[in-house]
């Protein structure tokens, strides 16, 4: 199993100390349904953000990139556009951080004991603390599930791939497993997988399973 993680993300904020009139906005992007466990999360997180503080804060989430898509939205945060992410733990190698390719190894993880071993310990807050100096702060890690390969035929063996055009996300660790099976990598947005898998552009994908059902009716 290879396992797909979340991290929200933040620009650090500096709040003046005068209650203000008007509430705090805080806009919340990301790129999957509002269903997933993600957008449910994302939902908890504004229910229990405004509630405690009574309003002074108000959360603006914007589900299946609305706003921004994959790459877009990392570079929206770095400009101050949007406050909070909860992107792939993917998109920070390309960010600068390289470290997070651990992240995309096959097989790395026996299970979720064993992931939250690093991702709620020394290791884990050390990744954490080395986006400061590109400009975001890291808050937490949250579980999305592991991820599977899905396509348009059945995957029983590494021979089954061979030739598939697999969409992935920007990963230099992501591109060399598909090569290594003898697929073609693609690198595509979220936001265009589905109709991409409709029309024939990619033949298949990797992803957590509610990422791949809930676009459905999205």
């Amino acid at each position: 199993m290879k396992f797909k993680s979340l991290l929200v993300m933040a620009l650090v904020l500096a709040f003046a100390a005068p209650v203000l009139a008007e509430p705090i906005v805080i806009k919340f992007s990301h790129v999957v349904a509002v269903d997933t466990p993600k957008g449910q999360a994302a939902e908890y997180f504004k229910k229990l953000a405004e509630e405690r503080t009574k309003g002074a804060v108000k959360i603006e989430v914007y589900p299946n990139s609305q706003l921004y898509k994959d790459k877009e939205e990392m570079e929206a945060l770095q400009l101050g556009a949007v406050h909070m992410l909860a992107p792939s733990l993917a998109k920070f190698a390309p960010l600068g951080v390289k470290e997070f390719e651990l992240f995309d190894l096959p097989y790395i993880f026996d299970g979720y004991t064993a992931l939250h071993a690093i991702t709620t310990g020394p290791v884990g807050k050390k990744l954490l603390d080395k986006l400061e100096v590109k400009g975001v702060r890291g808050l937490a890690y949250w579980d999305n599930g592991f991820k599977v390969m899905s396509a348009n035929k059945p995957l029983k063996k590494p021979a089954d791939f061979k030739g598939l055009k697999m969409r992935i996300q920007s990963s230099k660790i992501l591109d060399a497993q598909m090569r290594a099976l003898g697929a073609i990598p693609q690198v595509m947005a979220f936001s265009e997988v589905y109709q991409a898998l409709q029309t024939g552009v990619v033949d298949g994908t990797e992803n957590p399973p509610s990422n791949l059902y809930t676009q459905i009716d999205a």
